[in-house]
């Protein structure tokens, strides 16, 4: 089974998915916007839109958000298991109706605690999912989600982080991929912006790395559920 994967910067990558999805039998097609490579109009068997610096709205400065939104708004309403991380999730919410705007709490950033909802114990991703950190890096928020969204995960500072779109369409604002590695090229490219806001770029990676064993057991079988969905659709 192959799964479209939209990555838009090369410092946002599938981290550890890439390696849990291919060990559960799933194929990663990467499409690269950023070098010049057009996103598909349609999916293979599963798509994955992963995170970025851009605002999903920014489509001057990032020209294929629009076909990106098309991609899963498409793959949406053809039932084509869905997985929108961090940017990816904004762009799904704007593209099936909701809205996403400037996060009035600032940034929310390191490694955080989700607490699932109820609706997250009969959730084929989330089911059996404790209070568990997950790592964030974001400053916009989805504040309206589309119409007939399940909310499956909230959070201390923006209550939508994680919500299911039919049956097989989920979008996650906080970073399920991200390995410590990853966080780590984050925080330093940013450093100093984050020292501006009061940010000590030495404990938030060392809050991450701390976490890592947490995030690999939370994670890795919500990565393997997914699989599971693209294999069965």
């Amino acid at each position: 089974m192959r799964v479209t994967v939209v990555e838009h910067e090369a410092a946002a990558g599938l981290g550890f998915f890439a390696g849990w999805l291919d060990a559960a039998g799933i194929e990663c097609e990467i499409v690269r916007p950023y070098l010049g490579e057009a996103v598909p109009e349609r999916a293979e068997d599963g798509l994955i839109v992963l995170g970025g610096e851009a605002a999903a709205w920014e489509d001057a400065q990032y020209p294929w958000l629009p076909a990106t939104r098309d991609l899963i708004r498409s793959s949406v309403e053809g039932g084509v298991p869905t997985l929108g991380i961090c940017l990816g999730a904004q762009l799904m919410t704007l593209a099936c109706g909701g809205a996403v705007e400037r996060g009035e709490h600032g940034l929310e950033v390191g490694a955080t605690a989700i607490v699932p909802l109820p609706d997250a114990d009969a959730d084929p991703l989330f089911t059996g999912l404790g209070p568990a950190p997950a790592v964030q890096y974001h400053g916009d928020a989805m504040t309206r989600l589309p119409e007939g969204a399940v909310r499956l995960a909230t959070g201390d500072l923006y209550p939508n982080q994680a919500y299911r779109l039919g049956e097989r369409a989920w979008a996650v604002q906080f970073h399920p991929e991200a390995t410590p590695e990853i966080f780590t090229e984050w925080t330093s490219g940013s450093a100093d912006h984050l020292t501006a806001q009061g940010y000590s770029v030495e404990e938030l990676g060392t809050q991450v790395k701390e976490a890592e064993q947490r995030l690999i057991d939370t994670w890795r079988p919500l990565a393997e559920r997914f699989a599971v969905a693209v294999q069965s659709a």
